[in-house]
């Protein structure tokens, strides 16, 4: 799923705050000009609304200077925004993790995280086997991971395909355990095929504001 189409069918759904938030979500700090230009309303109105976010602390502001001109009034999500996304249980699942690792240890837990994994990858295999094409494969695993929660698109540049997660709903359980994250570059690996190269970009735990993989076929 493309971007704009992502972004189309989720403001088609949301309520009027909530379209600002999906916003800030997928496309980062912006203003109330380019806000109210996607939602089709006046800049006046995204401003009150966003004052409206702000004062709920779901939203944060900062005057930052853009090239030459007056200075500009970017908004962006404040960590307590985080919680109007799919998080999938994080509180819950982050105490388990360390449970089992307190009383089982480290070796079965990434005896669970490789059985998730394999379970994945079937999945994932299975409905990806139609697909013959590297770049309608790519397309089809956005579609998987945007319905999983991740809201996932993708684009082409070029020779390379950027498979984008604009959120991650197992955030929590990544960071109780790294495993999780290179499990799933592992699940991507196996399914997009051995003569695919699948770098990740950008990294939410490594301080971005999502997770990116940059995909290409292998050079012989």
């Amino acid at each position: 799923m493309s971007s704009q189409d992502l972004e189309k069918r989720k403001l088609e759904e949301l309520a009027p705050q909530d379209r600002l938030l999906f916003l800030l979500k997928m496309r980062g700090p912006q203003t109330a000009a380019e806000l109210g230009t996607r939602l089709r309303i006046t800049s006046e109105a995204a401003r009150q609304q966003l004052a409206r976010l702000e004062s709920e602390k779901l939203v944060s502001s900062k005057t930052e200077v853009r090239g030459v001109g007056r200075p500009v009034q970017l908004y962006r999500l404040a960590p307590a925004a985080q919680k109007r996304f799919p998080d999938t249980h994080a509180e819950l699942t982050a105490q388990l993790i360390g449970e089992i690792r307190d009383v089982l240890g480290e070796e079965s837990l990434e005896k669970l995280i490789k059985a998730r994994e394999i379970d994945t990858r079937k999945r994932y295999a299975a409905l990806l086997a139609s697909e013959r094409t590297l770049a309608k494969k790519v397309a089809r695993l956005a579609d998987i991971r945007s319905r999983e929660g991740y809201m996932a698109t993708w684009s082409q540049e070029g020779d390379r395909f950027v498979l984008v997660e604009n959120h991650c709903p197992i955030c929590a359980a990544a960071t109780a355990c790294l495993g999780f994250c290179r499990s799933e570059q592992s699940i991507f690996q196996h399914v997009l095929g051995r003569d695919v190269q699948i770098e990740r970009i950008e990294h939410l735990l490594a301080g971005s504001t999502r997770c990116a993989y940059c995909i290409e076929q292998r050079k012989h």
